[in-house]
């Protein structure tokens, strides 16, 4: 790091919760990984992950009268969908 650089105080930067749910949906509805989204919109990835925490919608349950094979099989379609968009 330069010596002007260890002057120059940073800023923590401020963004709209209308800014915060678009980079939110790139990785709900686009299928992004956080890494990719957070990229795309200049931010870190831990800063998207909290604003998913906070504003992703909440997956429906399956059912009160849903078997454990359906159960056990909506997790796994669920894990299958979610390491796919990690790994890419």
């Amino acid at each position: 790091m330069s010596e002007i650089e260890q002057d120059v105080p940073r800023r923590k930067r401020r963004f709209s919760e209308e800014f915060k749910r678009d980079a939110v949906r790139l990785v709900v509805e686009e299928g992004y990984t956080f890494k990719a989204a957070a990229a795309a919109v200049g931010v870190g990835d831990q800063s998207l992950r909290a604003w998913h925490a906070k504003f992703a919608p909440v997956p429906l349950p399956c059912g009160e009268d849903a078997s454990v094979a359906e159960l056990e099989r909506e997790i796994l379609k669920k894990a299958t969908a979610y390491f796919a968009k990690e790994s890419l």
